[in-house]
């Protein structure tokens, strides 16, 4: 902007700054340091006096003049416009109006098993919702009459306040506290909403869970949430899944953990075991000689994935049991065992004995 700039030219170029500056708009980190920066310059070059000042003596000349900014906190970016040229931010003034107003939305939590959570469900669930007023037809006014004009701010959703200092008028300007800035009240409340134009019934809310679904999830259920206001679209039901522990299974993402018991004979003679499945429950072959903590992984029988159609595994941890009670007999038979055995009958590879240490490693962590 040129030094003889006309006070129209000073005035479109603060309204373009201020646009971009104004901390309700920008996120820039250092806006709110160049929006007073910017106010003000246009106080001081909106202001003839002040200008020449600022024009001949710079701002050593303001502050030997004694000039100090009055404008300290401006509010919103439309209460700024109407502090310096008497509108809104589209510059184009009027009464503002009691536009219609998204309904909020709706919480819930909803309990499932991890059987329903592996199958998929649909869960009903009873809720409390702010639904349209039947008496007013979410209009809040009694039947038969309307809106008008509020005489605390006479339809401008304002009121402001003008004090005079020697540095000229300062415009203090606030939301009118009788019409929330609606600029317009009702005639006569409606009886059986007060005004507000809906009511809290309950209902029904139908959710399709799908299979596969994490604890701490979220489903969004568009427009099943509170009504709007003055016929505003309503809003959202989010619903949150908590999957409630199965004591058969560790669930990791799509992976999940068992352990099945296996006798010291059935280990050392091979067997088959039946394994808890989702789904139902499988036979597992249990070759002879399996070790202690040994995992067997059954792919595909694991949990449904929300990301496609794969699956994931269920691992099964085998561990070997070891009588804590024996007869004479059964003693003596496991001491001849131990003498014709040997130690060349507990001999492992190489391979096994990482896998041993691997686990132990995973033990210990």
């Amino acid at each position: 902007m040129s030094r003889d700039a006309s006070e129209a030219e000073v005035k479109r170029a603060f309204r373009k700054l201020a646009r971009e500056l104004h901390p309700d708009v920008s996120e820039e980190p250092d806006a709110e340091r160049r929006f007073r920066e910017i106010a003000e310059a246009y106080e001081v070059l909106s202001d003839p006096e002040r200008r020449a000042t600022y024009d001949r003596f710079g701002h050593a000349g303001l502050r030997s003049g004694g000039y100090r900014p009055t404008f300290v906190d401006f509010g919103s970016l439309s209460d700024l416009f109407a502090a310096f040229f008497g509108d809104d931010l589209g510059g184009l003034g009027g009464v503002p109006r009691m536009r219609p107003t998204r309904g909020g939305d709706l919480q819930a939590v909803v309990e499932l098993d991890l059987e329903a959570a592996f199958t998929g469900t649909t869960v009903s669930l009873p809720v409390e919702v702010a639904v349209a007023c039947e008496r007013c037809g979410g209009k809040g006014a009694e039947p038969g009459t309307g809106l008008r004009t509020c005489s605390t701010c006479q339809g401008a959703g304002v009121v402001r306040r003008v004090s005079q200092n020697v540095f000229g008028q300062f415009v203090q300007q606030r939301t009118c506290p009788d019409c929330a800035g609606a600029g317009q009240v009702l005639e006569d409340p409606c009886r059986e909403c007060g005004g507000d134009g809906r009511t809290v019934a309950g209902r029904q809310l139908e959710i399709e869970v799908p299979a596969g679904i994490h604890d701490g999830q979220s489903i969004r259920s568009r427009g099943e949430g509170h009504a709007g206001l003055r016929g505003g679209e309503p809003g959202n039901a989010l619903v949150t899944v908590r999957v409630r522990p199965d004591p058969r299974f560790v669930r990791d993402g799509d992976d999940l953990h068992t352990a099945v018991r296996v006798t010291m004979t059935d280990a050392a003679l091979g067997t088959t075991v039946g394994v808890p499945a989702l789904g139902g429950d499988v036979e597992l072959d249990v070759p002879a000689g399996t070790q202690p903590g040994e995992v067997r992984v059954l792919h595909g029988r694991g949990m449904p994935s929300l990301r496609g159609p794969r699956r994931g595994n269920l691992y099964v941890r085998l561990d070997v049991v070891v009588p804590r009670k024996t007869t004479e007999e059964q003693r003596r038979l496991l001491e001849e065992f131990a003498q014709s055995a040997g130690p060349d009958a507990y001999e492992s590879g190489e391979a096994e004995d990482e896998g041993f240490f691997r686990r132990l490693k995973d033990a210990l962590r």
